[in-house]
């Protein structure tokens, strides 16, 4: 006895969502895209051309073939064709992988992204899934989709420019000495041009003209050959100063793609070279990818941006901007990690946002130890005499203030310090244990009064009892969120190229994140997806219900 098998009878029901569990979360990509208001799709009307799949639509397929751990614009397609829930979020159309593929690099795409992520914070808000009062920040780095060996350093491309330079204007003036070409107007220690380098490969080209009809038109061979030779110097000179011209414009465009980086990869300029914990090569081999930062709470992930700087000191406070910008309001709390513990990172913090880093430094845990405290030949254990204004060395010798000096980065911020010089240290016997400096010269200390006073800042907060609790969660809040993308996601090397197309496709990849932890997380979600289920099963009977009647009303019109 068998049962029913039968594949060419016409089997109800025909609706394949009653084919998807209750807490599927197709159910939960809906109902977040369904929540972004029409007005935000306006973007994507055309006037011309076919009509257009709805983007409400091409959203949902791509954030649900993310939640899959497919990425591919070929495999997205694939599931149209062969997965239900994909059958059902794509309303049984099946775009092209080309369409698919565009629609993920599309500018407007990042703003439809930034409402998903608003609205589903505001939908833990609202069910108290996260709390408010702090944000956990962190990076990590994700491989580009760039050739692992197209480098383009800073340093080789200035060495290779000031060497151009130089050959270009020896070649010049040669060319001025035996006068072949006129002099060009220019500073004499600036350097070529790429305009002064085309004219004077054009004034060459017509040296090299008229000797060679000078040629065509003798009749001597010994004429020819001592205008031959007359010639030759011009014509090397002129494939000289042709290649000086295009070398000189590359270097300019590499110079103008590296920016304030040092390295980017030929294959995608806006990829950065990193050094990565996946280590293909096992020696430390750089890779093209971009730092991706976070931030999280109850390790949902909340906003999210793109940097090219391989370290995180450089890349909060622009981070910050752009959660308050594009996210969420700044809570009362910012953790991170020592990497982010700056001078000018608190500062900003505290003065400029007006909230709490909760932030260590690069030399935190090593002070809080007690060979750290108990060292006599660290200046911060020195004895300071307030009124004189003076340290004390371990030798009892006074160190009193030399100088004050301002020191601006390359970045613009400026730091007041104070510099105190010991009386003399040329006979002292503790002298190879406190310094090493020359003997000729004294015990000098640095000073940052402002670096200082962050430093007791962030330690007397760390040592609250409230805000110590909160900062032990960020190890527990926000490194599990980069396990998710990496270990259970997949999602470890980028399939597009350009910082605006990789920002959409990690926002695709953060949400879906969001998404599987979301649906998989208990009774309470699944409470709600199965009311959003019945509640959309509902409207689809009663849809149905409506067109049957239509249908009848035409038929059989006596029958109302």
């Amino acid at each position: 006895m068998y049962k029913n098998y039968n594949i060419n009878q016409l089997i109800l029901p025909l609706d394949i969502e009653i084919k998807l569990e209750k807490n599927d979360i197709a159910f939960a990509i809906h109902h977040l895209v369904e929540s972004i208001p029409e007005e935000a799709f306006h973007v994507f009307r055309k006037t011309q051309g076919a009509t257009a799949y709805h983007p409400r639509m091409m959203l949902k397929i791509i954030l649900c073939g993310y939640t899959q751990s497919t990425f591919s614009g070929r495999k997205i397609e694939a599931l149209t064709k062969d997965s239900i829930r994909m059958m059902w979020l794509a309303g049984n159309y099946q775009p092209s992988y080309r369409t698919i593929n565009r629609f993920r690099v599309n500018p407007h795409v990042q703003a439809l992204l930034r409402q998903c992520f608003v609205l589903f914070r505001n939908q833990l808000v609202q069910e108290k899934e996260i709390e408010t009062d702090a944000i956990f920040i962190d990076g990590t780095k994700i491989e580009a989709n760039a050739n692992k060996y197209t480098f383009v350093w800073r340093k080789s491309t200035e060495k290779h420019l000031q060497s151009l330079h130089e050959k270009s204007e020896a070649c010049y003036q040669e060319l001025l000495e035996k006068e072949i070409i006129p002099s060009l107007e220019k500073e004499l220690d600036e350097p070529l041009s790429v305009e002064q380098l085309q004219e004077i490969r054009d004034e060459l080209k017509v040296v090299i003209d008229e000797e060679t009809e000078k040629i065509e038109t003798a009749t001597s061979t010994e004429i020819r050959k001592e205008l031959r030779s007359k010639r030759k110097l011009p014509k090397q000179a002129y494939k000289q100063f042709q290649s000086f011209l295009v070398r000189k414009t590359k270097y300019q465009h590499y110079l103008t793609s590296l920016g304030n980086r040092n390295s980017f990869s030929k294959t995608d300029h806006d990829a950065t070279f990193m050094r990565m914990k996946e280590d293909h090569m096992r020696n430390g081999q750089l890779k093209a990818g971009y730092n991706l930062q976070i931030a999280t709470n109850k390790q949902y992930i909340l906003g999210y941006d793109v940097f090219p700087n391989p370290t995180d000191t450089r890349t909060l406070l622009p981070f910050l901007n752009t959660l308050k910008q594009s996210f969420l309001e700044l809570p009362a709390y910012i953790v991170a990690d020592a990497g982010y513990g700056s001078e000018q990172n608190y500062e900003t913090i505290i003065d400029t946002h007006e909230r709490t880093p909760l932030i260590t430094y690069s030399t935190y845990i090593k002070e809080q130890k007690k060979a750290y405290k108990q060292n006599p030949f660290l200046p911060q254990n020195w004895l300071y005499e307030e009124q004189a204004d003076t340290y004390l060395c371990p030798n009892n010798r006074k160190v009193p203030f030399r100088n004050y000096s301002v020191q601006t980065d390359r970045y613009g911020f400026t730091r007041y310090l104070k510099y105190y010089e010991c009386e003399d240290c040329s006979s002292c016997s503790l002298r190879a244990n406190c310094t090493r400096a020359k003997k000729a010269s004294n015990r000098v200390l640095q000073k940052n009064n402002s670096w200082e006073y962050f430093k007791a800042y962030v330690d007397t907060r760390l040592k609250d009892v409230k805000t110590k609790k909160i900062y032990a969660q960020r190890k527990i809040d926000v490194e599990p969120a980069f396990g998710y993308l990496k270990a259970s996601l997949r999602f470890t090397r980028l399939s597009v190229r350009g910082k605006e197309k990789v920002k959409n496709e990690l926002g695709f990849a953060l949400l879906a994140v969001n998404l599987r932890k979301y649906t998989a997380k208990g009774s309470k979600n699944k409470c709600l997806y199965f009311h959003f289920q019945q509640k959309t099963r509902n409207e689809n009977l009663f849809a149905r219900f409506s067109l049957l009647v239509s249908i009848f009303q035409d038929l059989c019109p006596d029958l109302f």
